[in-house]
């Protein structure tokens, strides 16, 4: 899972994506607070690059619906322990706008879980972090927001930096490359409805919402594939058209894995949006990319190729600008 921040307000208030508002404190601005926060983030994205690249084996035995809706029980159920405990405010606002954000993150999950089964975790993540350049096209061509120039060529270095990583013409026009795209550009419209509509929601709130959200496409999608029963090709091939089976221990194990682990990853970035300024510390999400590649590299031994470290560098110095120019057009 990706947190990336979408905007950084002009007041005193920061929101941050999935929904989190953190009021900024100028007495906790040190710099001892913002190489905590920077550490807290790396940290974050370190766990999570680890924890998505298992996805591969959970794809060997069960199917992407399944693997939603257990992923999403067993999150519901964590949360639902910390609001009984008195750690958690699970209650929205507004409940439609929490509801229609979460619908949105989760199909951009959908799609990024689902391209994990056919493309090397680098190329999904990379096309995930397109959301900030379809944040600054949306916001132009449809909200009526002045983007600048500078962001504009950050956004235009940005998407070059995708292209070269996804390297869709390797083979041909290879369609499938791009998809991950479709994942940035439906978490950017989560993000877009994070800042017109949620406002002041807690951070847990979303993110139960974002679970439920995940549970129900997975349980409609569980019933569909097992109802309408396609012939599933064997091992990860048949990810996105397997239906319900009965896991296997390693299916059990990694899933509750990726759930826990995904939990304590997003909690160690709510904790470091709230010991930093959320331009500055957006920037560190960025790392997510390396950390991804590079644990595919020592679990599995897939190279990362030349090409495709120039080009994610070229996406963190585009998010790097994105992030820090998002308070001047």
């Amino acid at each position: 899972m990706l947190y990336v921040v979408l905007e950084a307000d002009q007041n005193d208030t920061r929101v941050v994506n999935p929904g989190m508002t953190v009021r900024k404190d100028e007495n906790d601005m040190s710099g001892n607070r913002t190489f905590a926060a920077a550490g807290t983030i790396c940290l974050a994205m370190f766990l999570l690059g680890f924890f998505d690249n298992f996805v591969t084996l959970i794809a060997q035995d069960l199917g992407l619906w399944q693997f939603h809706l257990m992923r999403a029980i067993m999150a519901v159920g964590i949360l639902m322990l910390l609001s009984r405990y008195g750690h958690a405010r699970l209650a929205p606002v507004r409940l439609w706008a929490v509801m229609v954000r979460g619908g949105f993150a989760a199909v951009a999950m959908l799609i990024y879980f689902g391209c994990l089964a056919f493309l090397p975790i680098g190329q999904v993540a990379a096309g995930l972090f397109t959301a900030p350049i379809w944040v600054l096209l949306i916001s132009a061509l449809f909200l009526g927001q002045p983007v600048g120039a500078i962001r504009l060529g950050a956004a235009i270095v940005g998407f070059v930096g995708v292209l070269i990583v996804l390297d869709p013409f390797a083979n041909g026009l290879a369609p499938l490359a791009l998809v991950p795209m479709a994942a940035g550009f439906f978490y950017a419209i989560g993000g877009i409805a994070t800042r017109q509509w949620c406002e002041g929601e807690s951070a847990l709130s979303m993110l139960l919402f974002f679970f439920l959200s995940l549970g129900l496409f997975g349980l409609i999608g569980s019933i569909a594939m097992t109802v309408w029963a396609p012939e599933a090709p064997a091992g990860a091939d048949g990810f996105i058209l397997r239906g319900l089976v009965w896991p296997t221990p390693l299916g059990w194990g990694l899933t509750v894995m990726q759930a826990v682990g995904s939990l304590v990853a997003v909690g160690l970035i709510f904790k470091g949006y709230q010991m930093g300024e959320a331009a500055q510390v957006a920037i560190y999400e960025y790392l997510l990319l390396p950390f991804a590649a590079g644990w595919s590299f020592v679990l599995f031994g897939d190279p990362v190729p030349a090409r495709a470290i120039f080009g994610m560098a070229l996406i963190i110095v585009s998010g790097a600008i994105i992030s820090l120019r998002s308070r001047v057009v």
